[in-house]
């Protein structure tokens, strides 16, 4: 594919991998409007781009970087950066939020899905579509789950032993692993309710950054999610989803192996009279 000209849309909460090499999935949109997943990109590497002053935010920035097609992931959008420290990356430029979201719906909402059914099919052979933007009928509300607040041991024990991405080697320290898996409930065209899990990294952060201003207080840091993601995005928000299946899910042949990877939210129209 060699040098390539992305959008960046979205990064998911950091995972631990065995092959130390899906820290942070990324994925982005071309000029044409298709998708593309790039990975791996380290969270090393994301963090550092911000504390540099190169990107104030990691999503909607313009890069050129050079990039080759996976060839151990069956998932047409899938490739890798072609040096892996990033150093022939260049940002371009970030798409504003001005007009009302208006450069950023030129090329995110140039293909959206509406029946989830259709986008389930287009994922099984030969397509094997595995990202797209999905616009819900209705959001019934967003769900929470409790989870193991622990890595697994095994994923502990890898990421001691260092990092792929690191010249010195020194134990990664990790991330916190999120106490709770989220998810949105909602119709499609059909009328079908589904329900599908948040792994966005703006979610976790939310909640993390809410458990620290209450305090600890996981109750109220979980309202705070909600009103966010319920309350304010019904309200006030035209919701699209940025949806992407998991390699391990859709290589078994999962009936959905899609989930939420990033929320557009631009204002609804009705919303602009008041501002």
């Amino acid at each position: 594919m060699a040098l390539t000209k992305v959008l960046l849309t979205v990064n998911t909460y950091p995972l631990p991998s065995r092959s130390y090499d899906e820290l942070v999935c990324t994925a982005g949109i071309l000029e044409d409007g298709s998708w593309i997943r790039i990975y791996p990109v380290p969270l090393s590497f994301l963090l550092g781009q911000r504390k540099s002053g190169k990107m104030s935010s990691f999503k909607y920035n313009w890069i050129e970087i050079d990039l080759e097609r996976r060839t151990d992931d069956f998932r047409p959008e899938s490739y890798s950066p072609k040096n892996y420290d990033f150093k022939d990356l260049k940002v371009i430029k970030r798409l504003d939020t001005k007009s009302n979201w208006y450069l950023r719906k030129q090329y995110c909402l140039q293909n959206v899905y509406k029946n989830f059914d259709e986008l389930i099919l287009e994922c099984r052979e030969p397509k094997y579509k595995s990202l797209a933007t999905f616009k819900p009928t209705e959001i019934i509300g967003i769900e929470f789950q409790k989870d193991d607040p622990e890595w697994k041991n095994e994923w502990k024990e890898l990421r001691k032993q260092g990092d792929l991405f690191s010249q010195d080697k020194k134990p990664e320290i990790l991330i916190p692993k999120l106490p709770f898996k989220f998810y949105y409930k909602f119709k499609d065209v059909t009328g079908k309710i589904r329900r599908l899990m948040i792994e966005d990294w703006e979610i976790g952060a939310l909640y993390w950054k809410s458990l620290s201003f209450y305090e600890g207080n996981v109750s109220l840091a979980l309202d705070a999610v909600k009103n966010k993601y319920e309350t304010e995005f019904i309200k006030k928000n035209d919701i699209y989803f940025f949806v992407g299946t998991t390699k391990q899910w859709h290589m078994r042949k999962a009936h959905n192996p899609f989930v939420i990877i990033g929320v557009f939210y631009p204002l609804k129209e009705n919303q602009l009279s008041l501002f």
